[in-house]
Order: C-alpha cells, then structure tokens, then sequence
C-alpha cells in the first residue's frame, strides 16, 4: 500500500546548470523539493516508483539504472535513475536480435530526468527506484487503475510525483495568459496540501489540457494509489514563477 508521497515540480530549470544566471530564483522550491524527499525517506518504503509527463517516446516504465541527459537543454549534464546499470543498448537484452544498427536503450523522459537529479542531490538510497512515464491523454480512470495497481505492488510504497500546474498565469508564460489558470492552481495546491484524493480524481482533464497543466494525469494516479490510505498532506512551496504554477506536497 501506499505509506507516503511526495509531489514536486518538474522544470529542467530546477536544476542549478540549467538555470546557469537564473538558479536562485528557485531555491526555494529546490530547498522544498528536498524536504519533500526526506519524507518519503522516513516513511522506510520498500519500493519508490517514480511518476512524471511523457511525450510518446517516453511513456511506460524505466527500471532502475535507466538514464537521463539534460544536454538537449544545453548542458552536459546526465543523470541515472537510482544506482542499478541498465543496457545501454536493446541488442544487450534481446539475445540473437543482431544488426548492424542496433537501436539504442530508452532515455528518462525530461521530468524523470529531473527527478533523478533531485534524488541524486538527496542521496537516496532508501528503497529501490522505479520510473513511469504517463501521457498527457491517459484518462483519469486509467490514471486511477495505474495507481492502484502500483499500490498494490508492495507492503510499503513510496510515490515521488512529478509535474507542473497551469502554464498560463502570466502574459510571458509558454500559454500566455488565462483567466481560469489561477483558480485551477489553487484548488491544485490545495488538494495536494490536503491529501484530497476526490478532487484530485475530479481534476477536468480538458481543462488542464488548456492550460498546458503537466501534472493531471501523474497526480490522478497519485489518487488511485491512495485510496484508502488515509495519509495526511502538507503544502511546502505554491508559486508561478515564469508564468508556470509550481508545487511541492507531501502525504503521509
């Protein structure tokens, strides 16, 4: 069952090398991001599954050991989910597949990259690491199955959950400005403050589509591995710099 969850932002910029000049103006949300990882650390889960937004290319599962890269942000920066080495060619585990051309192993999507960084940065080495990558059109009854079929998996599961609120609260933000991205950021916040597993499984999907929200589909499944779990929120960090609304919630 689910014991504890952390849900932060997924931004490459809340990595210091990304932001190179700008870095400071998301300490707070780092410093946030950390204290939410010390929870699930406490919590002594037996399995951490990491949840972010993928494009096509990175939906579904990434074992431990699977990589990431910020150098398509510009940086030469890689990042592993957690510490077990993972092929870094599919030839590697598909004996007799041959070619001359073997295609090379899945990458972390960006959010999963980033919260290998911010693993990386804690230390951690609680529990074994697991990543999934969930699109943007999973519906919310699917977003439910999935997260109580990782639930499900273990005694005790951890859930480090990725993704953005609206990105339309400024008229610089990457979806300009939008009357309805304020209102839809507060009851975001407060739901994930809350633990509000029932208004999380209501989010308006279309909605959050709009408003280039990231986070709906992750923080659906966040809700169907926590029913019944009866875990306590606390909001750490609410904010929109850049236009884009930013979270860091804990559950346990």
């Amino acid at each position: 069952m689910l014991v504890a969850a952390a849900v932060c932002p997924c931004p490459p910029l809340l990595v210091p090398a990304v932001a190179a000049g700008a870095a400071t103006e998301l300490d707070a949300a780092r410093a946030a991001c950390s204290d939410a990882l010390g929870v699930l650390a406490a919590a002594r889960p037996d399995r951490l599954v990491v949840v972010g937004p993928a494009e096509q290319s990175g939906r579904g599962a990434h074992p431990a050991g699977t990589r990431g890269s910020f150098r398509g942000f510009g940086v030469a920066l890689d990042v592993r989910l957690g510490a077990d080495e993972v092929p870094d060619r599919l030839d590697d585990v598909r004996p007799g597949a041959g070619g001359d051309d073997p295609k090379p192993a899945r990458v972390l999507p960006p959010s999963l990259a980033v919260a290998a960084w911010l693993l990386q940065q804690a230390g951690w080495a609680d529990a074994p690491i697991e990543g999934l990558g969930v699109g943007e059109p999973l519906a919310a009854e699917r977003c439910i199955r999935v997260g109580r079929e990782i639930a499900g998996r273990d005694d005790r599961v951890a859930l480090l959950v990725m993704g953005d609120a609206s990105a339309c609260r400024t008229l610089k933000a990457p979806g300009y400005l939008d009357e309805r991205a304020a209102p839809f950021d507060a009851e975001v916040a407060r739901a994930l403050g809350a633990a509000d597993v029932a208004a999380l499984r209501a989010l308006d999907a279309e909605l959050a589509y709009e408003l280039k929200a990231s986070g709906r589909a992750p923080w659906q499944v966040l809700a169907g591995a926590a029913e019944g779990a009866n875990l306590g929120g606390a909001l750490l960090y609410e904010d929109a710099p850049y236009g884009v609304g930013y979270v860091v919630a804990t559950w346990s």
